[in-house]
């Protein structure tokens, strides 16, 4: 559907892909992310969006130029770009004297707002401050969130729900201990205060089969606090966190698993004529006509 209301239909085979891309899958692609600036940006800002862009390629997209957007009184620009570039996500930064240094982070869904939270940068330190390696491109980050203040607050629970949306990439069964190599930890101070800090995880020698972890922090470090914010309708929500039928575990009859993880079964097996079962298959032992008359007798008298 288009924003008039009018079915569009594809001319071509290439635009035929194109909608089909676009339409729900059982199994969803890495979502996007699109940076872009507001009407009016600082240096700080400017250096803290290519800082996250860097941290989640390749599944982003920045755009160059400035754009005329207030997200908080009108969402529509952003929500046709983030349909036209297919982004799910967006992190908008802007700059003015009311709201200094501001960062506004936010999830579409069906290529409408679904919500966001607004982010005042109270300090800030650049990835290129920091000496020593660097993050790998696509790499998948192990996030740890510090602080009982998370459960505790709405906007909190929000702004996590987010960045774990905004961070996550492929999803994975199972992953073993040199594979986590990168770390994105999310802490609340007492005054309310969300620090960002990125750590390369090293794993060294301990003397034992567990080796000895060790974290060096890489960049950027940011920190912020909370300004405005915007949650989802609950039928919204409910709508977007549905899952497809075919994700939905079913459960198996005559199958059950004990408290040690172990799965039994259960067969059922018919009625067995074993009397009928031709079990001698060698010359030598095969029955006498003294011995099939007894067993024809004897399978009359069962029958009656």
């Amino acid at each position: 559907m288009s924003v008039s209301g009018r079915v569009v239909k594809p001319t071509t085979r290439r635009g035929k892909r194109t909608l089909q891309k676009r339409e729900p899958q059982v199994i969803e692609d890495p979502k996007r992310a699109l940076f872009l600036k507001g009407r009016k940006t600082s240096e700080l800002v400017r250096r803290a969006l290519k800082d996250v862009y860097q941290m989640k390629k390749p599944d982003a997209l920045m755009f160059a130029k400035r754009n005329d957007i207030t997200v908080f009184e009108d969402p529509t620009p952003l929500e046709r770009h983030c349909k036209k570039n297919e982004c799910a996500h967006f992190l908008l930064g802007s700059h003015s004297k009311k709201r200094p240094n501001n960062l506004t982070i936010g999830r579409m869904f069906n290529y409408a707002l679904l919500d966001m939270v607004e982010l005042h940068i109270e300090s800030y330190k650049s990835l290129m401050d920091f000496i020593g390696p660097k993050m790998t491109l696509g790499i998948k980050s192990c996030l740890l969130f510090n602080g009982p203040q998370w459960d505790e607050s709405d906007d909190l629970k929000m702004l996590r729900s987010i960045f774990i949306d905004f961070f996550h990439r492929e999803q994975i069964d199972a992953i073993r201990l040199q594979g986590i190599e990168h770390t994105l930890s999310f802490s609340v101070t007492p005054a309310g205060i969300i620090c960002l800090r990125s750590y390369k995880v090293l794993l060294k020698k301990s003397g034992l089969s567990i080796p000895r972890v060790e974290l060096e922090e890489i960049g950027p470090r940011i920190d912020f606090s909370l300004r405005r914010t915007k949650p989802a309708s609950p039928d919204l929500m409910k709508e977007a966190c549905k899952k497809a039928r075919e994700l939905i575990p079913h459960k198996k009859r005559n199958i059950s698993m004990d408290v040690f993880g172990t799965t039994h079964g259960r067969i059922h097996v018919g009625k067995q004529e074993i009397l009928r079962i031709q079990t001698r298959k060698l010359k030598g032992l095969k029955k006498t006509g003294e011995e099939k008359w007894a067993k024809q007798k004897k399978l009359k008298v069962l029958e009656k």
